[in-house]
């Protein structure tokens, strides 16, 4: 990969030159290295960093336990365990909302087919008892 510039990356990651700003402001993306004319550029380094952050947004991770996260890895291998331990409650959480969307899932499929099995027509109706469709 090439040095980038901010408008390079948010074209290739899909992501507004503001959100990078953003990043950098609070310290998700730390260290952006500057040309002398005061532009920054993204080394291969800091496009892998870039993905990283990216990948674990859109998983879900807030931005304040990305904040703590970023700030764990500058501060070096002692924090491999907190690291760890972060990234595994963003797993767990994850999988809530699998299991959560799982049963959503399974609600919406026994009720089409429920209609699908004529169990649910316009004259048998759940929806008939709440009057939903009187004028």
């Amino acid at each position: 990969m090439a040095n980038l510039t901010i408008t390079e990356i948010s074209k290739k990651y899909n992501i507004t030159t503001d959100t990078i700003r953003y990043y950098e402001r609070i310290g998700l993306l730390p260290n952006i290295p500057r040309k002398s004319n005061g532009n920054r550029y993204f080394t291969d380094g800091m496009q892998h960093f870039l993905e990283m952050v990216i990948c674990l947004r859109h998983s879900g991770v807030s931005v304040d336990s990305l904040v703590e996260y970023v700030a764990l890895i500058q501060k070096g291998d002692a924090t491999l365990d907190a690291r760890k331990e972060l990234l595994e409650e963003q797993r767990d959480l994850l999988e809530e909302k699998k299991h959560n969307l799982q049963r959503s899932i399974d609600r919406l499929n026994h009720k089409i087919s429920l209609y699908e099995s004529g169990e649910i027509t316009e004259d048998k109706s759940y929806f008939k008892e709440y009057k939903i469709n009187e004028d």
